[in-house]
């Protein structure tokens, strides 16, 4: 079926206390940021292929793959949190003690490093920056018991509608039993824990992403009171690190971010080597003779078949050597005059 939908996201949380709730929203964010590395570098990329440019493709993805591993192996973040949640004498002390144990020679599962958080337990190197996590309570949190009696009342007498609807997936404590379910209790009946159903509905989410072609829109509070034509840069920086921003930049860095049509490029710069500009009909021997005339490095820049594609910074130096030009024909000019 062809949909159009809007996703919004919460953005990556480093608070002073950061328990359950960050480290279940943050996982989201890396799950997410993958996504948008993947896809958007990974057209990025084909772009490049598809202009002639010598390229290995790299898969961008693989950046945040360390992290993310360590939630789903089998003895990850998730496997070990599930594992306790069902365990009756399971405590927040042996659930800290056993990730330790598993996953504490890992190169991003750290130390706390918290200055608010005086009994802060681990931290992770997120691509957004290191959180460090309190485990106090994440079992009880998990196993979010829920009465199946409660839940049949709201379902079967409650009049608002929206209160049923959030309660339709939830089997509620049925009035009478169906004799075969009576003599034997169905295998893999057990109770859902919160991290099982959150990461079944991650699931679903990641595998719709993938089927759709998706845009990116990148939201920033300014200001923390409201307040038009106000900005904090502090705050501004935290979202763009947050938000993955400034891993989007860093990963643009390593490609060829600006690029510029061949005839915009000659009409710009054929005031660098009007003579090569003009030594050939063919687009990329006349702009290679006018980079080597002025020794523009061919590291830093790459010939496509339609566009010239420069690294970053590139441009701007390109830039410079015509501002230089230009200037001193104007004074020559003013010279004269």
């Amino acid at each position: 079926a062809n949909f159009c939908a809007v996703l919004d996201i919460a953005g990556f949380e480093i608070f002073d206390y950061n328990g359950f709730e960050q480290i279940s929203i943050n996982f989201v964010n890396e799950k997410l940021q993958q996504f948008f590395n993947h896809h958007m570098f990974v057209v990025e990329q084909e772009t490049y292929v598809g202009e002639g440019i010598d390229w290995q493709m790299v898969d961008f993805g693989l950046d945040l793959q360390a992290c993310i591993v360590m939630f789903e192996k089998p003895m990850g973040i998730w496997a070990i949190l599930e594992e306790e949640s069902l365990f009756p004498k399971a405590t927040d002390k042996s659930f800290e003690e056993k990730l330790k144990a598993s996953l504490g020679k890992l190169p991003i599962f750290l130390k706390p490093q918290s200055k608010t958080d005086k009994h802060a337990h681990f931290a992770l190197n997120h691509y957004a920056g290191i959180v460090s996590y309190n485990v106090t309570g994440w079992l009880e949190k998990n196993k979010d018991p829920v009465n199946d009696t409660v839940v049949e009342v709201m379902k079967a007498t409650s009049s608002n509608t929206l209160l049923v609807h959030l309660w339709r997936d939830h089997p509620g404590q049925p009035t009478t039993t169906p004799k075969e379910e009576g003599k034997k209790k169905k295998k893999g009946s057990g109770g859902k824990t919160v991290s099982s159903v959150y990461l079944i509905s991650l699931n679903e989410l990641m595998t719709t992403l993938h089927s759709c072609e998706p845009h990116f829109v990148r939201c920033l509070v300014p200001n923390t009171h409201k307040k038009p034509g106000d900005v904090e840069p502090p705050l501004i920086m935290h979202q763009l690190t947050c938000n993955g921003v400034l891993e989007g930049i860093r990963i643009c860095m390593r490609g060829f971010p600006n690029r510029v049509g061949y005839n915009d490029f000659k009409s710009r710069y054929w005031i660098l080597g009007e003579k090569e500009i003009k030594s050939s009909k063919e687009n990329k021997t006349a702009v290679y003779a006018m980079m080597d005339k002025i020794q523009f490095s061919r590291d830093i820049y790459r010939l496509g078949h339609t566009m010239v594609f420069f690294r970053a910074g590139a441009m701007a130096k390109l830039e410079e050597i015509r501002d230089e030009i230009v200037l001193r024909l104007t004074r020559m000019l003013q010279g004269e005059v």
